[in-house]
């Protein structure tokens, strides 16, 4: 079993995890103004990426300007990785490919401190990507406990590029947010990715 075969259905009881919806679990955090730069990008590729409407024009136009803004942002203190292998505990069915992860970590060459975990959803379908995505979360959370890493929190996203949903995992609590935030406001988006960079959320 790889992630992308989890749903939240079959991942929340085989990982014990306490599932609780909340409204505007992020809605507090500020807002982070996003660079002219990735202002323009998003004016000129978003609605292109709409039209083709494939995930690998979203991933490629929308949601990796959105990333590489939030490691500038944290002037590469943290490192971004794309389609790596993250085999963790095949056991449990916790391995197969992250379409993006962010490391806590400087170095790029090695993934060493992972907290945020996003998902490309499929069919433009968020709920669809919540398994796969918790599911990566744990696998996150087991490598820093083996690793030593002391980060309570794992956090998660899944998108369709124009459309995000966050998570958050401490232990066995997993916290959904029931606000969907739009790529129209990408300042509320890189305010709750900048915030769980910082581990304020």
């Amino acid at each position: 079993m790889s992630y992308s075969e989890w749903t939240l259905e079959s991942v929340l009881p085989a990982f014990q995890l306490e599932a609780v919806d909340t409204v505007g679990l992020f809605s507090e955090i500020e807002a982070v103004d996003p660079t002219a730069h990735l202002v323009t990008a998003l004016a000129r590729k978003a609605p292109l990426a709409a039209t083709i409407g494939t995930e690998k024009a979203k991933s490629e136009m929308i949601v990796a300007d959105v990333l590489v803004e939030l490691l500038e942002h944290f002037d590469r203190s943290i490192s971004l990785f794309s389609g790596i292998d993250f085999n963790v505990d095949s056991e449990n069915g916790l391995t197969g490919v992250c379409d993006f992860l962010v490391s806590l970590s400087p170095r790029q060459s090695l993934l060493e401190a992972p907290v945020i975990i996003v998902v490309e959803a499929k069919k433009d379908d968020l709920l669809i990507g919540l398994g796969q995505c918790v599911a990566e979360m744990i696998a996150a959370q087991r490598f820093n406990a083996e690793k030593g890493n002391d980060i309570q929190c794992v956090y998660g996203a899944t998108t369709s590029g124009t459309d995000w949903k966050f998570l958050k995992l401490e232990g066995n609590r997993l916290n959904i947010d029931m606000v969907i935030y739009t790529i129209e406001r990408c300042d509320r988006i890189l305010g709750i990715l900048s915030s769980m960079v910082a581990q304020k959320a």
